[in-house]
């Protein structure tokens, strides 16, 4: 299906208000129920981006992997950050992004003066200063980007992690639901890489009792003391 390739449009309306450095944040893993989630941060330029650059849910893994070749060397920067199974069944996912976030923007060389979020949702939240997109993965230069290197890193990780289970197949569904993932589950039970406190577990009789329930979210020093 055709699509409107991203432009910088979101990244230029920034820089007119003052932020010299704009990152483009997206998430990867949200909606799994195994493996890390993982965000990355990309600051770009104003130059023309890659060709066939958009939302990475949009390309083929071969056309995802090549382009995520040429955008390591096209960005300005770019880092990566993570959250744990554990973290997100200890934090709850919304926390749980928000720290694999903080952890991709202060990888950054430099520190965004503005940060442009995938969604309508801000889970960051200051100090940051965010703009929220909706379908900011297709319609940002720097949101793309970003989409397609988190995807890319994470299936990657969990290809390589797949090797260590071969039951639940996470070379090819990153541990997201899948016939073959819902079998394993049923027969071995979770890996030590799946998230306990997700819903799945109520369909699975056999393991039920391993749920986690989540403890409350921490307090506001909390929360400093753990970086968020």
């Amino acid at each position: 299906m055709p699509y409107e390739p991203p432009t910088h449009s979101v990244e230029r309306s920034l820089r007119r208000a003052g932020a010299a450095v704009v990152a483009g944040v997206d998430e990867v893993g949200r909606g799994a129920w195994a493996g890390p989630v993982t965000v990355c941060a990309a600051v770009t330029g104003l130059r023309r981006p890659p060709e066939g650059l958009t939302d990475s849910k949009l390309l083929t893994p071969l056309r995802r992997t090549a382009l995520r070749a040429v955008l390591a060397d096209w960005v300005t920067a770019h880092a990566l950050g993570h959250a744990s199974a554990e973290e997100c069944d200890q934090l709850g996912m919304t926390a749980a992004l928000r720290l694999a976030a903080v952890r991709a923007l202060e990888g950054l060389p430099v520190r965004p003066d503005a940060v442009i979020l995938d969604g309508k949702h801000d889970y960051l939240g200051g100090p940051w200063r965010v703009r929220t997109v909706i379908k900011g993965d297709q319609s940002c230069v720097s949101v793309a980007a970003a989409s397609v290197l988190a995807k890319v890193y994470r299936d990657g990780l969990m290809a390589e992690l797949g090797a260590e289970h071969p039951p639940y197949a996470f070379q090819d569904n990153a541990g997201y639901p899948s016939p073959v993932h819902r079998a394993a589950l049923a027969e071995f039970g979770p890996s030590p890489l799946h998230r306990l406190s997700w819903a799945y577990l109520d369909d699975l009789p056999a393991w039920r009792h391993l749920k986690k329930v989540r403890t409350p979210a921490p307090d506001a020093g909390q929360q400093l003391a753990l970086g968020f």
